[in-house]
């Protein structure tokens, strides 16, 4: 059984296949080509967190391939409290083709693939969020025509949009910078992850301190909001560490000059970006969040097609 948790797990080459699948289903909407590549299936969609474009996406793909997606919000399942994972997990194998699940513990994820006789995709996990990084790529790959040989630099929280960017960015051959502060980096393992990567590829991946240093010469320049959910009594702390570190006009002046500005959003405007940068010509933030739909379509017809 294939599932969907880490983009560690997957190969370069079945990224890409993604991402070509995604550019030809988006193209196919556009054109009013679509096709029932999932009728008669259904995804069964698990949240623990709230959420505006990870429901919508999904729903809406599903919708579109011709499926059926089921909405299942916290207060329904208490996944762990009222019935134990690996039990929801082989009920819901019973009803539905593949199961999303966005959730607060990554391990609770790994438990629902453990038993689960369908497909299961991470929405959100406190560690990782790949399908943000392949809709990540597929907006970089149309800004630019390829991804290999760029220069991808993020700055801000190493959370877990940050921890999916630069596996995906290394798999696919683009350098990757992160600029953090030094007690919000990265964890060790996601570093030992993406250094691995590298002995097939001849990619840079470096940290800084200084998003200056970070954002030089980059062709995309990415950030997000400095308080996750569920991080909200850490506000005050992180505000007070991340202020220089926000994706404003003086910043943006160190990439190169064709750069875009990406975020994952929500954004929290006038702290992480400011409106200038953001509703400006070199933001890509919309036409990133719209592409949730299509790199998520394209793995839902490679997992349950």
């Amino acid at each position: 059984m294939r599932h969907f948790l880490d983009l560690a797990d997957w190969r370069s080459s079945d990224i890409m296949g993604l991402l070509d699948r995604a550019h030809e289903l988006k193209q196919a909407m556009k054109d009013g080509q679509q096709r029932p590549l999932l009728a008669g299936k259904t995804l069964g969609m698990v949240f623990q967190k709230p959420s505006l474009r990870t429901r919508t996406s999904f729903d809406v793909g599903m919708f579109q391939l011709g499926g059926h997606a089921v909405m299942l919000g916290p207060d329904e399942i208490q996944l762990g409290q009222r019935e134990s994972i690996t039990d929801v997990a082989q009920v819901l194998s019973g009803y539905v083709d593949g199961i999303m699940a966005r959730v607060f513990q990554h391990g609770h994820l790994l438990q629902l693939a453990a038993k689960a006789t369908v497909p299961v995709i991470n929405g959100l996990s406190d560690d990782r969020h790949p399908c943000q990084a392949l809709a990540d790529m597929l907006t970089v790959y149309e800004a630019f025509g390829q991804i290999e040989g760029l220069k991808i630099a993020y700055v801000g929280d190493g959370n877990n949009v940050a921890a999916s960017l630069m596996l995906a960015s290394v798999k696919l051959g683009a350098d990757f910078a992160i600029a953090t502060p030094p007690q919000y980096g990265l964890p060790q393992t996601v570093w030992e992850k993406a250094v691995a990567e590298v002995t097939d590829r001849p990619v840079n991946i470096k940290g800084y301190t200084n998003p200056n240093e970070a954002v030089q010469d980059a062709h995309v320049v990415y950030t997000d909001t400095w308080v996750s959910m569920g991080q909200e009594s850490q506000r005050d702390e992180k505000l007070r560490h991340f202020r220089p570190y926000q994706i404003n006009e003086q910043l943006l002046s160190h990439a190169r000059s064709d750069a875009i500005v990406m975020h994952c959003l929500p954004a929290h405007r006038g702290e992480e970006i400011t409106d200038a940068v953001m509703d400006g010509p070199r933001s890509a933030v919309f036409q990133q969040s719209e592409n949730r739909l299509h790199a998520q379509k394209a793995l839902l017809v490679d997992l349950m097609g």
